[in-house]
């Protein structure tokens, strides 16, 4: 659950609907919104939450955007050479920083909220997570290795496109050799889930220290995570690091200037945004 928010909460300020800047200005809104899909709050706890919240988006604001100018600064620099895959792979590195840098500054406003639910509140958080993994195991588990593949293929295909447009068949082809070389690391990813769902469920139960209980799981989680699936892992970001690095190389002179576009109005929102504060 804390993964899930951050991850839409990152995205939401990075690249939002049609207007990063609306969306942004809208996050007081709509991360009480998601967190309403898994536990209802009552108006005490949603303007307890609004409180919490001034504090972290300020933060944002103030100290991450700036860093988002520089991780746009890197891209369009490496877009004006042949792109490699250690370069690609570094910007990955960038924003999972980034994300990490979210995700310890938004758990404690979570922390925060946890202590204000009730005990029903806290069951209903946890049903609707179980819920979501039997959704989860009957989404994914049923797919052949040719489905996996298609999928992978697909979700691949309309992320460049959305940065570069159309692709041509050569590009479609580096991507279709991607999915190919892609390895499941579905099964693997689902039992880990279920077994951190148990493990949260104890730390909720609130017993003393359970705050840093907390903290812990999140700080030590690869040494937990089996060695198999950080393997896998490893091996479809290198294989999509490599893809991504050979669709740019290629790219048009029309696919250049889209996605130089998109990276500067990427820049003019989040100017915008600083510009505000």
């Amino acid at each position: 659950m804390i993964r899930n928010a951050l991850l839409f909460v990152l995205l939401l300020a990075l690249v939002g609907c049609s207007s990063t800047t609306f969306v942004y200005n809208r996050l007081d809104f709509i991360i009480p919104w998601y967190m309403g899909k898994y536990v209802g709050l009552d108006r005490d706890q949603k303007t307890f939450l609004d409180d919490q919240l001034q504090p972290f988006l300020n933060w944002h604001r103030t100290e991450e955007l700036p860093a988002y100018l520089l991780l746009l600064d890197g891209m369009e620099q490496t877009l004006d050479a042949e792109v490699s895959q250690a370069q690609v792979a570094e910007i990955a590195t960038q924003f999972e920083d980034a994300w990490d840098r979210i995700e310890w500054r938004a758990l404690e406003w979570m922390l925060a909220l946890g202590e204000e639910l009730s005990r029903e509140q806290l069951e209903e958080f946890t049903e609707n997570l179980r819920e979501k993994q039997v959704e989860y195991e009957e989404e994914y588990l049923p797919r052949t290795d040719e489905e996996y593949r298609q999928e992978a293929y697909e979700n691949l295909e309309d992320s460049v496109q959305d940065f570069m447009g159309r692709l041509d068949s050569e590009q479609r082809g580096y991507l279709d050799q991607a999915a190919q070389d892609m390895r499941r690391a579905d099964t693997i990813w689902l039992r880990e889930r279920a077994e951190w769902l148990e493990r949260r469920e104890v730390l909720l139960q609130r017993e003393e220290g359970w705050q840093q209980g907390i903290r812990d799981a999140l700080a030590t989680r690869e040494q937990t995570t089996s060695a198999e699936y950080l393997e896998i892992f490893e091996h479809n970001s290198q294989v999509i690091f490599r893809a991504l690095a050979q669709v740019a190389n290629v790219r048009s002179d029309k696919q250049d200037r889209r996605l130089r576009k998109k990276l500067a109005d990427f820049r003019e929102d989040i100017e915008s945004l600083i510009a505000r504060r």
